[in-house]
This record gives structure tokens, C-alpha cells and sequence, in this order.
């Protein structure tokens, strides 16, 4: 059976590139560097349905987008963050956050979002690209 990605997640974001368990996912949402991590198995929604290797990796693979996220915007915070009440699907937010944004210190849970323009969408893919190619 081939990877199912949930349709609001599929609407919501764009396509980055995959490492070895998860496809990255940049939110349409042009107020943060905020990416998702998703797991290319089906029927996971908690990382309790993992095997350990998988949850293993998992952890590694979220390990290294929040550290070249760190290395790339250099935020105040980073918001790390499994959910699934709406999308059950497994997958996990991070998000840049830095204390003079729109909504720093609250979530950004509810928020509207603000697309991004296509060069700024071409930008951040690109610096997010590149540095995962050279982590």
C-alpha cells in the first residue's frame, strides 16, 4: 500500500523533500518558518504505533530539522508539537517563533494564515532545501 498523505495536511502545506521516515512539509502560513514532519506509513497516529527502530528514527529526523532550523533563523523558541485533534495522521509542527511576532508568547494554534507570495515561497524552500543538504 502506498504513503497516504491526509488531504487538510496536503492542502495546507507544501512539499519540501523526505528524508529516510518523513516527508517535510512547509506550512502555507508565511508569519513563521513552520514545518511538519509526517511520517510516510499509514494508520500512525501516535508515536506509540511505532516500532522502535521507526520511533527512533522519527525522533532523529525531528532532532535534525529543529537544529538546522535553529542554525538557519536563529529564533528565540522553537514550537515542538504532535496534536492530531483535527489531523488525526501523525505528524509533528515546528515552528520558528521569535518574541516580536504577531503573536509571541501565545500559540499560534487558531491563528489565520497568511500565504506565502511565490518568491517568498521559492526563498525559504531554498534556504530550507540547501540546508538540509548540507547538515
Amino acid at each position: 500500500m502506498s504513503f497516504k498523505l491526509d488531504p487538510i495536511l496536503e492542502r495546507d502545506s507544501h512539499h519540501l523533500t523526505q528524508l529516510k521516515l518523513c516527508q517535510i512539509r512547509l506550512m502555507d502560513n508565511s508569519n513563521y518558518p513552520w514545518l511538519i514532519l509526517v511520517p510516510m506509513k499509514n494508520n500512525i497516529i501516535e508515536i506509540t504505533d511505532f516500532e522502535q527502530t521507526d520511533y527512533d528514527l522519527f525522533n532523529w529526523e525531528i532532532r535534525k530539522v529543529a537544529k538546522i532550523l535553529q542554525n538557519e533563523f536563529k529564533p528565540d523558541k522553537l514550537n515542538i508539537a504532535t496534536i492530531g485533534n483535527i489531523v488525526p495522521q501523525l505528524h509533528v509542527h515546528i515552528i520558528v517563533r521569535f518574541k516580536n511576532d504577531r503573536l509571541f508568547p501565545k500559540t499560534v494554534w487558531g491563528s489565520q494564515f497568511v500565504p506565502y507570495e511565490h518568491e517568498n515561497l521559492k526563498a525559504i524552500k531554498d534556504i530550507i532545501i540547501k540546508s538540509l543538504i548540507t547538515y
